[in-house]
């Protein structure tokens, strides 16, 4: 006869079953506060959409289900031909498909597109991180093609699509609706340092073809329709487009070594290549290869810091939702100061991340002088620091859980093992700093549209005020300036932050943040504010309700 030993009790139900876009205040708030009056309405509905079907049960299976089956390399048929192939769980399509259909590679010339999709990015992407990558490196190719008239007329719609094709991969562009492109800058020599590519590019039969042979050393997302690549010619490093299958039907000498096994990431295929007199087209003058594909790289680098922000704001409302159904100590844990502490501290960062980056998508859409100047230090600074603190937040997220989110079940794992990956990507904290200091000592008018950003808080809160202060009295001495460049960065985005906070966010929010990150009143841990704030509502403001 069976024997009950027990029921399940004080379990949390699973946060599924909800709209992750209007679940999130933030968010929402940021969406209404800088598209338009006659944009919004469109837009709260289709990313409602978005964000119902993120928070189906069905959505995130998927995620499980593409990082579970990770991608498989095929480098030969079964004759032994060459064929270098990609292959993906049906998961993987699932996401990519519903991601381009709903308009993750579509911002450029749409109204108010930066701002509506960089929202939907940061929504979608909290089912599954890791098919971000081509959505994001297809969405920034655009601006690095517009240097070349005739390259953008004939890629530039079929980037911006929303039909997805992905799942067929050996026809040519010319001849499907949709593409993906990826993006090849990296090589062992020399990592960051793009100037010491070996990758050679002589040019064949006239005009802007060229042959390219070498290596690169991180090519994610190798199943894409075509690739930006550095390489060198004649005339220095220079920018080509190498597509997969060339007009004809025919494969392009595009050789698959291997696919990295990395961190976390898992879902995409992240890939080392090789080229053997590979056809490519010239994208840009020779030798201005860095400046052509530089504006793909400050738009994949805004897609870090709302990446960064969506990992976070999962990871918070997976913590909040977890303390406000979980009983321990005669109360909910959300209830205990001591866990109040920590998840308000939690939500403040998520909160001053997710502000930050609309801010910036909204500066996109804008497209003025002034603008563009804000966007050429705060980018780099941005990239920097809420990169950066995506690892620590995501770590004591999943320690609110305990034991529960050690596991894999609970996906706060598969957050924490992607943590990392947006500081690491499109270049590391040091050269985002180095990058800070280039613009700082050349582009004055850069610096000025940043002072001027964050002075339009100035006089709201003593503690900001006193921040500003010492920011400049930094700015005015930059005299070796290089060993302090990741402490001035990083109080650069916390300044930037705070003033943000401080024009937009409730009171109670700016308040804590700028009482411990700029106020000093802050231990070296989470849950260490100063108990006095109404960390309440902080909280409250955080919870996803399903």
């Amino acid at each position: 006869m069976a024997t009950t030993t027990h029921t399940v009790t004080n379990q949390p139900p699973p946060l599924v079953g909800y709209d992750v876009f209007t679940a999130d205040h933030v968010l929402t708030e940021a969406v209404e506060r800088h598209l338009p009056l006659d944009l919004l309405d469109d837009a709260r509905r289709e990313l409602s959409s978005l964000g119902t079907t993120a928070g189906s049960v069905q959505a995130q299976e998927w995620g499980f289900l593409a990082n579970e089956n990770p991608p498989e390399l095929r480098t030969h048929d079964r004759y032994g031909h060459r064929i270098d192939q990609v292959d993906f769980h049906p998961a993987w399509h699932r996401l990519l498909g519903h991601a381009v259909t709903n308009g993750l590679t579509n911002a450029w010339g749409r109204p108010g597109g930066h701002v509506r999709r960089a929202a939907g990015f940061l929504v979608w992407t909290q089912t599954e991180a890791g098919h971000g990558c081509p959505l994001s490196m297809t969405h920034a190719a655009v601006p690095a093609l517009r240097t070349d008239p005739a390259l953008a007329a004939e890629w530039e719609p079929k980037l911006t699509s929303q039909i997805y094709e992905g799942e067929e991969t050996t026809r040519p562009a010319a001849d499907k609706s949709g593409v993906l492109f990826g993006m090849g800058m990296t090589e062992k020599q020399g990592g960051s340092d793009v100037r010491a590519n070996t990758t050679t590019a002589t040019p064949v039969e006239g005009g802007d073809a060229y042959a390219l042979t070498g290596h690169k050393w991180f090519c994610s997302a190798p199943m894409s329709d075509a690739f930006l690549v550095l390489a060198q010619a004649p005339g220095g490093l220079t920018c080509f487009l190498v597509p997969r299958v060339l007009e004809g039907g025919e494969r392009n000498v595009f050789r698959i070594q291997r696919l990295k096994d990395k961190l976390g990431n898992r879902s995409n295929a992240s890939s080392e290549v090789e080229f053997d007199g590979t056809w490519a087209r010239r994208v840009g003058e020779e030798g201005r290869g860095v400046r052509t594909i530089i504006e793909m790289v400050a738009a994949t680098r805004l897609d870090c810091v709302v990446g960064s922000a969506a990992l976070m704001r999962q990871a918070v409302a997976q913590a909040v939702h977890h303390a406000a159904y979980r009983g321990a100590f005669g109360g909910l844990l959300i209830d205990k100061p001591l866990m109040r502490n920590v998840l308000a501290d939690l939500a403040l960062e998520s909160e001053a991340a997710t502000v930050l980056a609309m801010r910036l998508a909204a500066a996109y859409d804008s497209d003025g002088e002034q603008d563009r100047a804000f966007l050429r230090l705060a980018v780099p600074a941005a990239k920097y620091w809420v990169t950066k603190r995506c690892t620590p937040v995501t770590a004591e997220a999943l320690e609110c859980l305990g034991g529960n989110g050690y596991v894999e079940e609970s996906g706060m794992p598969r957050l924490l093992r992607e943590s990392p990956l947006n500081s690491i990507w499109e270049g590391s904290g040091n050269v985002q700093a180095l990058d800070v200091l280039r613009a700082l000592q050349r582009e004055p008018r850069a610096l000025n549209a940043f002072l001027e950003e964050v002075g339009g808080a100035r006089g709201a809160d003593h503690r900001l005020d006193g921040a500003i202060k010492d920011l400049l009295a930094e700015l005015a001495d930059l005299e070796g300036v290089e060993a302090r460049a990741r402490r001035l960065v990083e109080r650069m985005a916390l300044v930037l932050q705070g003033s943000l906070l401080v024009r937009w966010a409730p009171p109670a929010v700016a308040d804590a943040f700028c009482a411990s990150r700029l106020g000093g009143d802050w231990g070296a841990a989470f849950g260490t504010l100063p108990h006095t704030l109404d960390l309440a509502s902080v909280v409250e403001r955080a919870r996803a309700v399903v």
